[in-house]
């Protein structure tokens, strides 16, 4: 039992990748390595910015939303301002929602589950209000256009999707800031008791407020990349769901949901454990709904196998 609460994310990785190879016609093609690549950066760019969060204990189910609100605020300005300036407002935007976020759950002490829920349905109307409840395609949008859409299919080389810039990016900030730095173990040091932080000295509300306002940020880059993908910014699709894919990438990569740890690392084999189960549904012509009820049973072993290491 000790082994399989260790090793269980990784296992069940190396299953998937062994059952593919038996039974998946061109798993190990480069088009196939190049779609995981491109599918799943908006899951890892969004879960390690909700392993921060579920590190302190809180949770964070506005990214999705906030997906939306950068993809329709960058196709807008682009066209008037440039693609860097209206990244850049998108960004700020972003860190705004989040920060008030981390304020209320921080400074206020509300539940992060209801602070974000709310935020999510705000953010998500404005995102629509913004494109008057059209979707923004790229193609319509002149050169700007033609420039951003290349975040979704540049391959530098040729060979390598321009994403797994991103990805790696993101995934050796957030390692770094969660094991080597002040802030990383106040993080943490918060997830196990906000009340302890506070009177060890810790600023909770203030290191809240970094938290979420990166996990905001992280998500709007998510949908910038998304959307370039798909070349088209919708308010009313864009990142739906975004946030149930980064909760479970980080649940079944370790970090416990009562916080207190931060498993980086971890995050990345159960987003790759999302993508995968996703993939074989896709590639062997299985409907997604099966990929959505396994993705639920694999979530409750995951949370079964956390309360069984507290113990």
């Amino acid at each position: 039992m000790a082994v399989l609460q260790k090793y269980s994310a990784i296992a069940m990785l190396l299953f998937f990748i062994i059952f593919n190879s038996i039974f998946t016609n061109n798993f190990f093609a480069a088009g196939t390595l190049n779609n995981i690549i491109t599918q799943i950066c908006p899951t890892i760019l969004c879960g390690m910015g909700m392993t921060l969060v579920i590190s302190t204990g809180g949770i964070d189910i506005s990214v999705g939303s906030v997906m939306a609100l950068a993809g329709v605020m960058t196709a807008k300005n682009m066209t008037s301002v440039g693609i860097i300036p209206a990244l850049i407002l998108a960004c700020a935007a972003a860190v705004v929602v989040g920060c008030i976020n981390g304020f209320c759950v921080g400074k206020l002490r509300l539940q992060a589950m209801v602070i974000t829920l709310g935020m999510q349905l705000a953010v998500r109307g404005a995102a629509q209000v913004l494109c008057g409840g059209r979707d923004i395609y790229f193609n319509r949008l002149g050169k700007v256009g033609e420039e951003l859409a290349l975040w979704g299919s540049y391959k530098i080389g040729g060979v390598v999707p321009i994403q797994l810039v991103p990805i790696i990016i993101s995934v050796i900030f957030v390692w770094i800031l969660a094991d080597k730095t002040v802030l990383g173990r106040q993080i943490q040091a918060v997830g196990d008791s906000i009340k302890s932080s506070s009177l060890a000295g810790i600023n909770a509300a203030r290191t809240l407020m970094i938290v979420y306002g990166l996990s905001a940020f992280l998500a709007a880059f998510a949908g910038l990349f998304q959307a370039a993908r798909v070349t088209v910014a919708a308010g009313s699709s864009l990142g739906q769901l975004a946030e149930l894919d980064a909760i479970a990438a980080v649940v079944i990569g370790g970090t416990p949901m009562s916080g207190g740890k931060a498993h980086v690392f971890g995050t990345i084999i159960g987003a790759l454990i999302m993508q995968m189960i996703t993939l074989t549904c896709v590639m062997n012509n299985i409907p997604d709904e099966y990929a959505q009820v396994l993705k639920a049973v694999i979530i409750v072993f995951a949370v079964f196998i956390q309360r069984e290491q507290a113990k």
